[in-house]
């Protein structure tokens, strides 16, 4: 078994490649030759774990990840399976893998949603995700401004210095989360927050909104007025959706939203849902974050470990009364 560590991901896992791998592994669950199974969590008075698994037959790959959350310290970790004999071939540290296939899916989105000429980002949160969002969205639009807040300046301030450094071009801090969302062609927002970061009401037409932050039914990023006003709504799974998507529990429940509107990102990638009706249109994409994304991309940083010689071989001994 391979070994991968953080900083083995870090050396071999671009954006692009991410995006790639994401696209690809939407393009298998729109024309139905993978399967995601969708997070489970086991809660204890300490923290929880988190698990969710997915095969791409068709690579030749599956696998699961794990992660726990005790007093607010995180710790993943994914394990790749080949599928010819189901032989455990890697083990990878999956914080940064994590990030990057969590603004993939973004990208991926952004690029089949938004408008060609978007040209302002527009991004609410600035942590450790928000960067991989931000990322990926300036990767397939020719963005040209970005806007962000969040409510602690310090940590806004940073954030802007960085994606300006890394992004190389004008990331400028916002005074609100109306200042962003009325001048932006493209809205992600990637907060933990359990009530609405901004007013519906205030959305431009022709804006794409990415929903990245809550993975919980008691997380809410988006309110009412800002969901009925989206003419195409897509998810990554409608299974994952009905479990944890916040956003959705009150317009369903009061009739205003259908699960039938909704639509999933490998329907756009496939062709079987137009991704958008108009350029005045509102979309919105809702991540959640798939295993068969984790999938996808451990595949590719393996294959990219074996061919630059990465990463650290431990032996795994079969014992002989494990043979069925």
């Amino acid at each position: 078994m391979l070994y991968l560590t953080e900083a083995d991901v870090e050396q071999l896992l671009t954006m692009p490649i991410a995006l790639e791998a994401v696209e690809e592994a939407f393009h298998h669950l729109g024309r139905g030759t993978a399967e995601n199974i969708s997070r489970r969590r086991l809660r204890l008075p300490q923290g929880s774990l988190h698990l969710m698994a997915a095969s791409l037959p068709e690579l030749g790959y599956m696998g699961y990840k794990a992660y726990t959350v005790f007093r607010g310290q995180l710790q993943f970790y994914f394990w790749l399976y080949e599928t010819e004999r189901g032989a455990l071939v890697s083990m990878l540290e999956a914080n940064l893998l994590g990030q990057k296939r969590t603004g993939a899916a973004s990208g991926v989105a952004t690029g089949w949603m938004a408008r060609q000429d978007a040209q302002t980002a527009g991004i609410l949160g600035a942590g450790w995700q928000a960067r991989g969002q931000l990322e990926a969205v300036c990767a397939v639009r020719p963005i040209r401004r970005v806007l962000a807040f969040c409510r602690t300046a310090a940590r806004l301030e940073r954030f802007c210095e960085a994606m300006q450094e890394q992004l190389g071009i004008p990331c400028l801090p916002a005074s609100s989360a109306e200042a962003v969302v009325e001048q932006c062609d493209i809205l992600t927002t990637i907060t933990s927050s359990s009530s609405p970061v901004f007013d519906g009401d205030g959305i431009r037409p022709g804006t794409h909104i990415n929903a990245a932050g809550g993975n919980s039914l008691a997380r809410r990023e988006l309110d009412e007025a800002c969901v009925k006003r989206c003419g195409s709504i897509v998810v990554d799974s409608r299974d994952q959706a009905r479990l944890e998507c916040g956003e959705f529990l009150r317009p369903i429940e009061r009739g205003v939203l259908h699960w039938e509107q909704i639509g999933e990102l490998g329907e756009v990638v496939t062709g079987r849902q137009p991704p958008r009706n108009s350029p005045g249109e509102i979309t919105l994409y809702k991540s959640l974050g798939l295993a068969v994304e984790d999938v996808a991309v451990a595949a590719r940083v393996y294959r990219l470990a074996l061919e630059r010689n990465k990463g650290r071989i431990l032996p795994i001994v079969n014992h002989p009364r494990a043979t069925v």
